[in-house]
């Protein structure tokens, strides 16, 4: 089979393809892309506009708000700009570095929200079963080391893949059936064995995933234990209340994610088109409605975003 390796004369390209089987509609696709993206970038700016200039806000779950802000507007950004380019202009053709590129930050940002999704586990288990301690134990500083040390396992996780991806060469079908680069369908067109890059791949998303879960698991296993001592309903209700944005979140972010990596290696009876709809609209949907979630379930960010909204 015809191969084109990196020392080939000329620039290496990629053909995006968008959403296979649904070109005809493209441009009707990019009506909701277009508004999702623009709600997720208003909705979380707003969260980091708010927060940045209200000291009363300068609190540890406001911090992690603001990652995960952070997380959702890279990880809407590294695709939609893209996805509408190829559905409005038809501009499908990415070189290899820039598809690379794209592939390192979009599972680079999905990894670090995951770790900031633990850490605001972590936060409500304070919170909640351990309230008295909950100042020295989480502390502005500490929430910060934390997001730092989560940064420094997804970075040093996500490298070595564009490095072995580079180890092999393309084959003459350079055809990603899809609006952005991600790992696996770059994998689907090397030529050569590709088993490292598969197995590397598949043991590092459990590893993070699952040890991710498993914690997130185990935090609120421990906050419901609590909460269901508590005797009286009232700090019953408040603390249920206190966990249900986080549990929302985490479902919206976790539950596509696991579909989509099991589509991707055992769901070949699923419609590529359905695959890749469900793919893009979890990079859309939860950056989208998270700082919604965050805005009507928590008093405190949503009185000072009415504050500020008043005086526009």
């Amino acid at each position: 089979m015809e191969a084109f390796n990196f020392t080939s004369s000329g620039p290496l390209t990629f053909i995006l393809n968008g959403i296979p089987g649904l070109e005809a509609a493209h441009i009707w696709i990019s009506i909701p892309f277009s508004i999702f993206y623009i709600i997720s970038l208003l909705g979380n700016c707003t969260v980091l506009f708010v927060v940045s200039r209200e000291k009363t806000l300068h609190k540890p779950m406001y911090l992690l708000l603001c990652m995960l802000a952070l997380t959702d507007i890279g990880m809407s950004t590294c695709v939609v700009p893209k996805a509408l380019c190829i559905f409005w202009f038809g501009f499908k053709d990415i070189t290899v570095n820039g598809c690379l590129t794209q592939m390192f930050f979009l599972h680079t940002v999905a990894f670090m929200q995951s770790a900031v999704l633990v850490t605001m586990a972590f936060d409500r288990y304070v919170a909640i079963c351990d309230p008295l301690r909950y100042a020295t134990i989480l502390t502005n500083a500490r929430i910060a080391k934390l997001g730092l040390v989560g940064l420094i396992r997804t970075v040093l996780s996500v490298l070595p893949w564009p490095l072995l991806l580079r180890r092999l060469p393309f084959c003459a079908k350079r055809v990603i059936p899809n609006t952005y680069c991600e790992h696996i369908a770059v994998v689907k067109i090397l030529c050569g064995d590709t088993t490292v890059n598969r197995m590397y791949s598949l043991v590092i998303s459990l590893m993070i995933i699952g040890l991710d879960l498993t914690l997130i698991g185990l935090s609120y296993g421990l906050i419901i234990k609590a909460v269901l001592r508590i005797s009286s309903k009232k700090a019953h209700q408040k603390s249920l209340n206190t966990c249900t944005a986080h549990i929302c979140v985490m479902l919206m972010s976790y539950t596509p994610i696991l579909f989509s990596a099991l589509t991707h290696r055992f769901g070949q009876g699923i419609a590529a088109h359905v695959h890749i709809l469900i793919g893009n609209l979890y990079l859309l949907v939860p950056p989208m409605l998270n700082p919604i979630i965050y805005g009507v379930k928590t008093k405190e960010l949503r009185d000072k975003v009415g504050k500020y909204t008043c005086k526009m």
